[in-house]
């Protein structure tokens, strides 16, 4: 898997559209993942991936990230004040765990807590973690998160398979993509390789709808 390598932009000038990222993807299929799992409509609505903020909303920012990515944890304050702040904003979680054996054990848990509609309550625990946190730290943040841990453990162990499948989807997606590390949001139209500020989110979320319209 590729390493950590986030992109830094001063302004809006790193943007691709997702029609054309999604072509790329189908292009560059890895021999192990059916195409139908790289096409737009699976990187949008993928119906295992976490959905957080408005459903219904008219721009959808889809978050690629790994637990132990600073850049992730740097863009995440914003990401999140933005959906709040804004309230049509549709997001969609991918977990891409590329950096170490424990942020496959972080994504690995936080999908299992959506299995008692809490996914994002431990991913915002786990993103608030300093550092690349290791495997003891990340069950403390369990504990402490509010998250059922006994429910947590017996759905990571039924839905297990499911959980893989849909890491290896997200990965398969990014690397069809050419993605080079996390994060990488994809944001309407548009995608940033870079974790921006509140109002550098907020500009491309502008942009992409007046793209739209």
């Amino acid at each position: 898997m590729p390493s950590s390598a986030p992109i830094r932009i001063a302004c809006i000038g790193l943007m691709l559209t997702l029609a054309g990222m999604a072509a790329f993807a189908n292009a560059a299929s890895a021999e192990d993942v059916n195409p139908s799992e790289l096409t737009r409509e699976m990187i949008l609505n993928d119906p295992a991936a976490p959905v957080g903020g408005n459903p219904q909303g008219d721009v959808t920012i889809v978050a690629f990230e790994d637990y132990n990515c600073p850049f992730c944890k740097k863009a995440e304050p914003a990401i999140q004040k933005l959906v709040k702040d804004d309230g049509h904003i549709r997001l969609v979680y991918k977990d891409w765990p590329i950096l170490a054996a424990t942020s496959v054990y972080a994504a690995q848990v936080a999908l299992a807590a959506k299995y008692q509609g809490k996914y994002e309550l431990v991913h915002n625990a786990l993103m608030a973690l300093p550092g690349r946190p290791d495997k003891a730290t990340i069950d403390k943040t369990l504990h402490k998160s509010g998250v059922d841990v006994d429910q947590l453990n017996k759905d990571l162990d039924a839905h297990m398979a499911e959980i893989k499948a849909l890491i290896r989807r997200n990965d398969a997606q990014a690397t069809g993509m050419g993605f080079q590390g996390t994060p990488v949001f994809l944001i309407g139209p548009y995608m940033v390789a870079a974790a921006l500020d509140y109002d550098g989110f907020k500009k491309v979320v502008v942009q992409a709808r007046e793209k739209k319209e």
